[in-house]
């Protein structure tokens, strides 16, 4: 029995094909998200607070959701994984800037993505009769695409939770009583070692019965095979609870934090927001100011990225920065809004006419 916290013993695999190939709930996650802002999307169009056709409605989402994953996964290597660029294996996807199925998603990346292909759809799309059908403003589209996300942001940070990855920061040392909302992440061994305590790697050691670290201080592969088997075996029920006892810190499900505020807060405000009628651009402004200060109020509990050589620069993450950047950006975009008009759309709140 682990003391007050909840072991996370969650599979991040729903069914494996072959080897590295299997439906993970990470992927299921992205495809739900999309998939909600689809019906959201044609929510909108059918209650007239959008130009563009609710049969319009798959094509936007797909090249928003193209524009989404490419921008997230080249904002993920530039930002935090350059390395990523020069991997390669013998096994699928065989590079590592393709292996999307382990992590590694910039949610910064992702809105660019998205900003580019708003870009490109606001010319409208091509009418079976001739022409182009659904043109608007690119910072409408923008609008509405900050509505329809907030849903996927909220499921992408529950599979980020699954998976074990972007864990938040000790709130009690292993062995030690710990609250009873805390959650230990078995993967913290592989993930942050250098969150692991003396103590607990002799107890990792005698669990495995391999050397942890060589002499520069990484992880032996002998030991990462053992513990990864270990892991497994507690995902798939063949490994008890028990035999991690006091060998696992107990830390702040951040994860959690961030699907609350850039789910749920982001999205109720947005929705709020768009009620009524709206100057192009003002929900977009609103999305960057919320987004951002949530995401900075919430990595205060959350770890940064092990792999970076500067995790933080004045006390802020890399990502805390990015956020404030966002949130000076939507400052600046409400005031120019201000002084330059752009057109006015329908808001959400009555049905057209």
């Amino acid at each position: 029995m682990l003391l007050a916290s909840w072991l996370n013993d969650l599979d991040p695999v729903i069914v494996r094909i072959s080897g590295q190939l299997a439906i993970r709930w990470y992927g299921l996650a992205y495809i739900l998200g999309f998939f909600s802002a689809y019906l959201l999307l044609r929510f909108l169009a059918r209650r007239g607070a959008t130009p563009i056709p609710a049969s319009r409605a798959a094509d936007v989402i797909i090249t928003a959701a193209l524009g989404a994953v490419i921008g997230g996964r080249l904002g993920y290597i530039l930002l935090y994984q350059p390395s990523l660029l020069v991997e390669f294996s013998g096994s699928f996807p065989f590079w590592g800037a393709l292996a999307i199925h382990k992590g590694g998603m910039a949610s910064h990346g992702g809105m660019a993505g998205v900003i580019v292909a708003a870009i490109v759809m606001s010319r409208g799309f091509r009418a079976p009769g001739g022409g182009r059908e659904g043109a608007s403003h690119p910072l409408h589209l923008l609008d509405r695409l900050a509505m329809v996300a907030p849903p996927g942001l909220f499921l992408g940070r529950l599979a980020n939770f699954v998976n074990g990855e972007l864990l938040g920061k000790i709130a009690a040392r292993a062995g030690d009583p710990a609250p009873a909302w805390s959650v230990r992440f078995p993967t913290e061994v592989l993930e942050h070692p250098d969150q692991i305590s003396p103590a607990q790697w002799v107890r990792l050691e005698h669990l495995t019965g391999e050397t942890a670290r060589d002499a520069s201080g990484r992880l032996t592969e002998a030991f990462e095979r053992s513990y990864g088997s270990l892991l497994q075996g507690l995902r798939e029920g063949t490994v008890g609870h028990d035999a991690f006892a006091n060998m696992i810190n107990a830390r702040h499900p951040s994860q959690l934090y961030q699907a609350l505020a850039e789910g749920v807060v982001l999205g109720l405000v947005l929705w709020i927001i768009a009620r009524r009628p709206r100057r192009a651009g003002v929900v977009s402004a609103w999305f960057l100011i919320v987004y951002g200060a949530g995401r900075i109020t919430t990595e205060f509990w959350r770890l940064p990225d092990a792999h970076l050589a500067v995790q933080r620069v004045l006390g802020l993450s890399r990502g805390q920065w990015l956020s404030a950047l966002m949130v000076l950006a939507g400052v600046a975009m409400l005031v120019l809004l201000a002084r330059r008009a752009t057109p006015v759309f329908a808001g959400w709140g009555r049905a057209a006419r």
